[in-house]
């Protein structure tokens, strides 16, 4: 990768809690990743809008509300209508293990729920991504 990767954290469906999110979005900042934010309640139409004129590298997509086997799955199949499966898609947030592994077999790169390392989600990140470093070369303060 010859750019800073880009991540878009996004809050989808009605769920109204975005503490985790702004943590994630925080810490991915901190180690040097260019963030994205969407805000509360995005539509996974506008999460998919939002991450192709960012040209987003990845969809971090944070629920809470229990509608993740349908929300995730249709950011998914929008992705493959506008041909931008390139953008890889990781979730986290009270998700079941059970789906969790429905969902990884749908294309969903990793999940990550309550309680994960911030560092083993940065590092899990980079690896994804083809980065042997820290983004920007610099120690990861995190």
């Amino acid at each position: 990768m010859n750019r800073i990767p880009r991540v878009v954290v996004a809050k989808v469906g009605l769920d109204g809690h975005d503490r985790g999110a702004k943590v994630v979005a925080r810490a991915l900042r901190d180690a040097g990743f260019e963030v994205i934010y969407t805000g509360l309640r995005r539509s996974p139409e506008e999460v998919v809008e939002i991450a192709l004129q960012e040209d987003a590298d990845v969809i971090a997509v944070s629920i809470l509300s229990g509608a993740h086997m349908t929300l995730i799955p249709r950011i998914l199949n929008l992705l493959k209508e506008r041909n931008a499966e390139d953008i890889l898609v990781i979730a986290g947030g009270t998700i079941p293990e059970d789906d969790a592994v429905q969902l990884k077999q749908m294309g969903v790169r990793g999940v990550y729920p309550p309680g994960t390392l911030i560092e083993e989600f940065i590092n899990d990140l980079r690896r994804m991504l083809g980065l042997s470093t820290p983004v920007g070369g610099a120690p990861n303060p995190v």
